[in-house]
Formats: C-alpha cells, structure tokens, sequence
C-alpha cells in the first residue's frame, strides 16, 4: 500500500513533466536511470507497472511512465541510505526472493499442465464409469409435531388431495404455497432423513411421517429421472484446479526427490520462533 502511495505522488508531480524521448529498437537492458552509478532498467519499470493496481492503466502514458521511473529511483537513492542490513532484512530478502522464484516456477508448472486435451481428459475419466445420477420431483408437507403428521397423513389417505394440505397446513410456506412442491433436485440437497425417504419413496405414494430438524414431512414423489451430465464448459474451471493441483504436486515431488535435503532444525525447540531478538 506505501508504495502504491508513493507512486501516486510520484504520478501527481509528474503530471506537468515530460517523459523522455527513446529511439526505437529499446529492449529489457535500456538504461533509464542511474543511481551513483547503480542502472535502472527499462525492463525493471515494466515489472513494476505489471504489478499496479488496474486503476493506474487508465493513466496517459507520460504520466505512468514519468511516475514510475521516479518511484524506482527514489527507492534506489533510499535503498543506498542503508547503511548495514539487520539479520531480519537478510532474512526477509532471502524470503522473499525464495517466494517469487517458487512462484514463477508454480505458474509455469500450472499454465503447461491445463491443455484442451488435459481438461478432455480429465472429463472423459471423472464419467467414464460414472453410474447415472438420478433426481426427484417431489413435494412434502412440513408441520411441527408427528400428531399433525399422522392427522393429515389419514386425510391423504381418505383421499384428501396433496396440494390442497399442504396450503392449508405446511409451515414450509415457500413450498406450501405451491402445493407443496420442491421442484426437481439430486442427492446431497435435502438434509439426510428427507433424502433417505425420497430415495425409498414409491412414486405416486405419500410416505409416513418423516422426522427431520424443521420438523415432521409427508412427501409425496411424482417423478424421477436421471441427472444431465454436466457439460465440459460447466466443470472446465474445476478441472483446470485439479489439473493444476496434480501437475505442481508432482513437479514438486520430482524435485524433492532429487533434492539432497537435510534438515538438523527439526531437533530444535518449536518455541524458539517467539525469541524475535534472534533476528534484531
């Protein structure tokens, strides 16, 4: 966030200025800017303006590039100030650079492993022993008590009509008002009890009464059917994860592997990490 503020002060003073002139033919080594000596690099001022914030893409080009070429070498001209680095700027400087070139690596892992043919893949063998989902067209008629439940139950019974009940007495009021209905839904979207006795509904016949945590249900299951398979575009993010997920655990396993790895810290005491005077 300092930075970003920073920048847009250095923006706002440059607004009036300039920016310099480049012949064609400039590339990632063109010399910007120099510091006691130290270069400033065109490439490093693209860097930096890849990772603003969206906002500053609206900026006139002069600007932006006036703005940032006086952020880095304001930066440079207080990096020099330093006079020793503490073990803590070490030891965040080392973390840092350790982030970012895992990271670059994690980002090219994922982007070569999400290929059309991996996510094809992926479909073709998260379906291809897939047995039929199936969903229900069912309504229920909720009440508070099994008393109610069994009353109304010997009504339907006697031939009183499912729609009219559960108007007249559901305390699911959404449903109720439609006669009771739920619509069409699969597995895993009621609560366990109620899906149990979907399941084992016959169809056309109102089941006995039904405890859940709302209350007591009679459910009434007109239809069923089997699921639409979900097409490649509908699970095309979530394939693209798990691709992901698998290419970089491997790649990383591989690694690791062939890493010579030894770790003598793990014989330290895990309270250590509190003493921050370690690293003042």
């Amino acid at each position: 966030m300092l930075k970003h503020l920073r920048l847009s002060a250095a923006l706002a003073l440059s607004a009036l200025i300039a920016a310099p002139a480049f012949a064609e033919g400039e590339t990632a080594e063109t010399v910007v800017a120099t510091v006691n000596g130290t270069e400033i690099t065109l490439g490093q001022m693209i860097a930096l303006k890849e990772n603003l914030p969206q906002q500053y893409s609206t900026l006139p080009d002069d600007v932006l590039f006036k703005g940032i070429l006086d952020q880095l070498v304001q930066q440079e001209v207080l990096a020099q100030s330093v006079a020793a680095l503490s073990k803590r700027d070490e030891a965040n400087m080392a973390n840092d650079k350790r982030g970012y070139l895992s990271g670059v690596v994690i980002a090219g892992v994922a982007k070569s492993a999400v290929t059309d043919e991996a996510l094809q893949k992926a479909y073709d063998d998260r379906f291809k022993d897939a047995e039929p989902q199936k969903e229900y067209h069912a309504a229920h008629i909720l009440v508070k008590t099994e008393e109610e439940a069994k009353k109304l139950k010997a009504e339907l019974d006697g031939g009183a009509i499912f729609a009219e009940l559960a108007k007249a007495n559901s305390i699911d009021t959404g449903s109720g008002a439609q006669g009771g209905d739920l619509g069409w839904f699969g597995k895993g979207v009621m609560v366990k009890p109620f899906e149990d006795a979907v399941v084992a509904a016959t169809i056309g016949k109102v089941t006995d009464p039904v405890q859940s945590d709302f209350g007591w249900h009679l459910i009434l299951v007109s239809e069923t059917r089997n699921a639409a398979k979900p097409s490649l575009d509908d699970l095309r993010e979530e394939l693209a994860q798990e691709i992901e997920s698998k290419a970089i655990e491997d790649h990383l396993k591989t690694l690791t592997e062939a890493a010579k790895i030894e770790k003598p810290g793990e014989g330290i005491d895990p309270a250590v990490l509190k003493d921050a005077k370690l690293i003042d």
